[in-house]
């Protein structure tokens, strides 16, 4: 038996849609959700009086509203990991005047919950909220490479499955490059997410000692290339390895 309000999730999944992709009208939204345009109009219409979306009268597309915004800071304010990594985040920023981003694994993806921007006028454009697959740049090599071994045999089925039909390379090289990457303690991404982007990304590891999440710097590869990557690597690290001491991870000895 299922306990799942339809209704309420066909708003939910509404709501996501236009926070994922703001900017589309009802008959797109309605076509990305599977469900018919009227249907979509109600539910809009619905969020919209609850100010979590609202309509853009020129364009007749959708954005996040005011309320969206509200629940998203106190989401952030109430999760331990964004709450405890922002303060030390700034630090880093300040530090290097890079994009510090924060992310976290939502199953098979990756999710931001925390960015501080550069005071670059050239900067690598994201958002908080954005979704990847693991494996996915850098902080997704890094997800990937530290979360629970059943997580990493899922991915590596996907993998295995796609292989098989000749759309993705092999087992073995994904989980040679994942060993790579637990062995290193790090990830690097060159033009993997976005054209000219790069990034280093490391675990943030909470009191259990599994990684809770991967904090990167990135900016654009006029800036950061591979032989920046030693130099970045040391504030980084310093600065999860204090995230992770608030969150009670204590380190084994050397």
């Amino acid at each position: 038996m299922s306990y799942i309000v339809e209704s309420v999730d066909s708003a939910l999944s509404l709501l996501t849609l236009v926070a994922e992709h703001p900017g589309l009208g009802v008959t797109e939204l309605s076509n990305r959700l599977g469900i018919n345009k009227s249907r979509a109009f109600r539910l809009l219409h619905t969020l919209e009086a609850h100010r979590f979306v609202i309509l853009d009268a020129k364009t007749s597309t959708y954005a996040l509203g005011p309320q969206a915004f509200v629940v998203g800071v106190a989401a952030a304010a109430q999760d331990a990991v964004v709450r405890t990594a922002h303060r030390h985040m700034l630090l880093l920023n300040q530090q290097v005047n890079e994009t510090i981003i924060l992310r976290v694994r939502e199953g098979q993806e990756t999710v931001c919950v925390a960015r501080c921007e550069t005071s670059h006028e050239m900067r690598i454009i994201g958002r908080v909220g954005n979704r990847r697959p693991l494996w996915y740049g850098a902080a997704g090599k890094v997800l990937l490479a530290f979360a629970p071994q059943e997580v990493r045999a899922q991915y590596l089925g996907k993998v295995k499955q796609l292989a098989a039909e000749s759309l993705g390379p092999e087992p073995q090289v994904i989980a040679e490059q994942i060993a790579a990457v637990q062995q290193k303690g790090y990830a690097t991404s060159f033009g993997e997410v976005t054209p000219g982007a790069a990034a280093v990304s490391v675990p943030v590891r909470d009191v259990s000692g599994m990684a809770v999440a991967a904090l990167s710097i990135s900016g654009p590869d006029t800036r950061i290339t591979a032989r920046d990557v030693p130099q970045l690597l040391e504030p980084l690290l310093a600065c999860a390895a204090s995230i992770g001491r608030e969150l009670g991870y204590n380190p084994p000895p050397p």
